[in-house]
């Protein structure tokens, strides 16, 4: 541990607190960016079973989402240490090309593998720019103002959940499902220009080769096979692998055994880790990182399976189901920034988290309620409802983290909180994907079975009898309500784990030997300051002296 702490002490600091008018030009590049990265990862719910079919993917378009998360995760959790390895600027600036060169790819595949590959490439992209667009505001924003930038960065997150299924499933309606992606990949340069010439460069000169030294290759490498060998696995069984075969079997047991070995690396062997294993020693850390997990979890299911049930379950076309996600993701970049304001303004988080997990919760509760014929009303109020809680729980609890992390965590902390999140996510969609099939497959009338592997679109209205077709579209229902039942209970875990959360204000931890040198500086400005003091009664002294010399001088000339 005094080895790793050191290594954390030599890094270079990167914060830079910009005055006001910077720091707006800074923030609102920031901001676009963010949004063009939720755009991309969120509109393509919309887009699913329109790329099933022209892809021949019914049976394995889910791979699109969970292709990306796997992506997004194994890389996620790396992008803290290089930020602080290689600088902020650099390890952003190649996430957005990255995702610009992965979006032109999507809107060129030709075929399921193709596109399942690139979606890849563009999670670990998305992974990265999300991770540095919040480290970077951590840098140039003091603690006590994060709260309100922060908030500003969730409702950019928000919007571009609803711009995503909006240009989706225009492009759906009116062009190509390819045409989407070709519009991402331009405003990615365009954010590429604006961040270097408007990012602060605050990276330490050091030699590319030192600094390829300094990266945690066993851990990356560990957690890499760890996170693969796990999620494939998990997001296959009980579809296209059977949970009994051998090689998922053999899956699961190389992937736990490589996380085993990733935290030893971690915790003995790494001089920069990836995931410092100190942070595991605060409980409230620990509260924390469970809590991302299982809304992350949540929140993706949500993305992806509410679109099918609106779509599949109603027979809403995409733009009526963009405008049906809408007060969700509306409200919740409302909720995002007003609790940014008052975390700003009141220095405190405790009770917004608190109230963002309850409503939430309250939320997944009631989208029991939907069947096939649950009202527009009554869908609107639940899912607002469900995105003010969204609101007050994303970004207040990444301040949290931030109040209970020391300086030198401050990167990390970041990545490995949007790394627990996306390995919610992936294991969540997997799960619901599970669930969705197993529900789908139980209730569909004789003769349909197949049908459940294609539980992305619907099959086609022609030749089926109308008897058969009703119990099919009660079938999608009773599987999306399979799906919301399951979050229930997760997001209910989240708001009871707020009990342990403590609210500490928006003041942070301080590093190893941070409270010794700041006794130290203060030690020596007292000494310096009683030096002074002794000097100044001094020379008083001596002023006195002088003073009664010269009037004793006077008195014997007068006499």
């Amino acid at each position: 541990m005094n080895r790793q702490q050191a290594a954390e002490k030599a890094l270079h600091d990167q914060t830079n607190i910009l005055p006001i008018g910077q720091l707006l030009i800074v923030f609102a590049g920031l901001a676009v960016s963010l949004l063009i990265t939720f755009v991309d990862q969120n509109g393509i719910s919309v887009t699913l079973p329109t790329i099933a079919k022209d892809l021949h993917a019914e049976n394995t378009i889910s791979w699109a989402g969970t292709s990306s998360l796997i992506a997004n995760t194994m890389f996620t959790v790396l992008y803290g240490r290089l930020s602080d390895i290689f600088g902020r600027k650099i390890v952003y600036l190649f996430a957005l090309a990255l995702l610009c060169i992965a979006d032109l790819l999507c809107g060129l595949s030709q075929n399921a593998a193709m596109f399942y590959v690139f979606r890849g490439l563009a999670g670990v992209a998305g992974g990265g720019v999300t991770s540095l667009t919040m480290i970077i505001v951590s840098d140039i924003v003091t603690l006590e103002q994060r709260g309100k930038y922060q908030g500003i960065l969730g409702a950019s997150l928000g919007l571009g959940n609803v711009i995503g299924p909006f240009l989706a499933a225009a492009f759906i309606m009116k062009a190509t499902w390819r045409a989407f992606f070709w519009l991402l990949a331009p405003l990615s340069v365009c954010s590429i220009v604006v961040g270097y010439f408007l990012i602060p460069n605050n990276a330490q000169k050091t030699s590319f080769r030192k600094n390829l030294g300094r990266i945690d290759h066993y851990g990356i490498f560990a957690s890499s096979i760890g996170i693969i060998f796990l999620l494939i696995p998990i997001s296959g069984g009980g579809s296209y692998f059977q949970w009994d075969s051998a090689m998922v079997i053999s899956m699961l047991v190389i992937g736990g055994c490589s996380l085993i070995v990733f935290i030893i690396i971690e915790w003995k062997v790494a001089t920069l880790p990836m995931l410092p294993m100190v942070m595991f020693r605060n409980k409230v850390i620990c509260t924390l990182f469970l809590q991302s997990f299982l809304l992350g979890a949540v929140y993706q299911s949500n993305l992806y399976y509410l679109p099918l049930y609106y779509q599949n379950a109603r027979g809403w076309s995409p733009i009526i189901s963009a405008a049906l996600t809408t007060p969700m993701v509306a409200c919740q970049s409302l909720a995002s920034i007003c609790s940014g304001q008052y975390i700003s303004r009141r220095k405190r988080y405790g009770e917004v988290i608190w109230t963002g997990f309850g409503l939430w919760t309250l939320g997944a509760g009631l989208m029991l309620l939907f069947n096939r014929h649950t009202s527009i009303g009554a869908i609107v109020v639940i899912v607002l409802v469900q995105g003010i809680g969204i609101g007050f729980t994303f970004q207040p609890t990444l301040v949290a983290f931030q109040a209970h992390c020391t300086k030198a965590h401050r990167a990390v902390i970041i990545s490995n909180r949007n790394f627990f999140r996306c390995l919610g996510g992936a294991c969540g969609l997997a799960v619901s994907a599970a669930i969705l099939q197993a529900v789908l497959k139980s209730n569909l009338p004789e003769g349909y079975q197949n049908i459940a592997h294609s539980t992305y679109s619907l099959p086609s209205r022609s030749g089926v009898a109308d008897a058969d077709w009703e119990q099919i579209i009660t079938a999608y229902a009773k599987a999306s309500r399979g799906v919301f039942i399951l979050q229930v209970p997760l997001i209910g875990i989240c708001f009871l784990l707020c009990f342990f959360i403590k609210d500490r204000g928006l003041e942070r931890p301080k590093d190893p030997g941070e409270e010794e040198e700041e006794e130290k500086k203060k030690q020596k400005n007292d000494d310096s300051r009683g030096a002074q003091e002794h000097a100044t009664q001094e020379n008083s002294l001596h002023s006195d002296l002088e003073n009664q010399s010269a009037s004793a001088n006077n008195a014997n000339r007068g006499g």
